[in-house]
């Protein structure tokens, strides 16, 4: 059996994309595939080279080609090859909601190109199903060349007990006894302003976990106006714990975050997968969600939902979970056993399942 050469482009964990959704992806699946891959009869002579620059396509011959992110409006694909390629479309979110992602003319004509790009790919990957068809429907690529494959938490996320570690890292960030958890980006979709209102009106303490909001210096754009409005708000509060900015968060606190936070929201307007959902029902804490884009089919019922345009309905929900022990701990168990249904290797199995029919074309 003849060795299959695969390029797998890992140059996310080398810019921006690093300490993003996208580096995570980029991180876990090499990894697993070069686990995977020599246990399966299938795939045991495809061997893997991580390359951090196109230039290193040209110092050997491969057979595949996996780009495992895209940006619409920079020019991540190349145009016509003969090798077959693979690309992974996270979102289209700034295509979705242009407004509150303007890309001048530059992006605009780079986004007419990376259409055209997408002709000379074989197949997409996406990591929902709602994605899939928001692809389809901004690019027409075709839907049976577009395979879902689901994203997963790593095993750091799980129950924590050990009482020491739990207050350690609760004093550390100077956290309450009670709080709603938010982790991620400020970007206009993940609707922050609504989920501090709510918690402000009920009187919650919200505790935003990344490096985002705690930004220096931040110029105005339409995609930095829910970090420069939630600054401003937290600087304006008459009790600083009600909203706690932790900056930046080490991937060793961050699963005993999840395990101190009495809920984890998620008020998104959009998303792609919504990883922090999966990371937070691993570590047994119950999650509130919205009732948009892919949030339900990641979720799958095992999360209570709310329509994110309304602060009442958001409110309405955290307050239930907030003051309903017995709630809080079916969804924890709910979250507990969905969470189980997302798996790095059964993702790693799924794209080496679509290397093998790109190379059988």
């Amino acid at each position: 059996m003849s060795t299959i050469n695969i390029a797998f482009d890992i140059s996310p964990l080398k810019d921006g994309n690093s300490v993003r959704g996208v580096g995570y992806y980029t991180q876990m699946l090499s990894q697993a595939l070069k686990q995977v891959a020599p246990k399966k009869s299938d795939f045991k002579n495809y061997q893997f080279d991580l390359i951090t620059d196109k230039n290193q396509l040209t110092q050997k011959k491969y057979d595949l080609i996996h780009y495992p992110y895209f940006n619409p409006f920079q020019i991540t694909l190349p145009g016509n090859t003969d090798i077959p390629l693979i690309v992974t479309i996270h979102d289209l979110i700034p295509v979705e909601h242009r407004p509150h992602f303007p890309p001048g003319f530059k992006g605009s004509l780079n986004w007419i190109l990376q259409k055209r790009n997408l002709k000379y790919v074989d197949f997409i990957i996406t990591p929902s199903h709602y994605s899939k068809f928001i692809i389809h429907q901004h690019t027409k690529y075709p839907l049976d060349h577009i395979y879902v494959t689901y994203e997963a938490a790593d095993s750091s996320f799980k129950p924590i007990s050990d009482k020491l570690l739990l207050s350690k890292i609760k004093n550390k960030y100077n956290l309450p006894d009670k709080f709603v958890l938010f982790v991620g980006d400020l970007n206009w979709n993940k609707n922050i302003p609504n989920l501090v209102k709510s918690c402000l009106d009920l009187n919650y303490p919200l505790v935003i976990v990344g490096s985002a909001a705690t930004k220096k210096d931040v110029p105005f754009h339409p995609e930095t106006k829910d970090i420069i409005w939630l600054q401003n708000t937290v600087k304006g509060l008459k009790d600083p714990n009600s909203v706690i900015l932790t900056g930046y968060v080490p991937d060793k606190d961050l699963p005993v975050i999840f395990n101190l936070a009495t809920i984890y929201c998620q008020p998104s307007f959009s998303e792609g997968f919504g990883l922090p959902v999966i990371q937070a029902m691993q570590s047994g804490t119950p999650v509130a969600i919205s009732n948009s884009s892919c949030l339900p089919e990641i979720a799958d019922d095992n999360a209570i939902s709310f329509d994110p345009t309304s602060v009442k309905d958001i409110s309405s929900v955290l307050q239930q979970l907030w003051t309903k022990p017995k709630l809080r701990q079916k969804y924890s168990k709910l979250g507990l056993k969905r969470s189980k249904f997302f798996d790095w290797q059964f993702t790693a199995l799924q794209t080496l399942s679509v290397y093998q029919i790109a190379l059988s074309i």
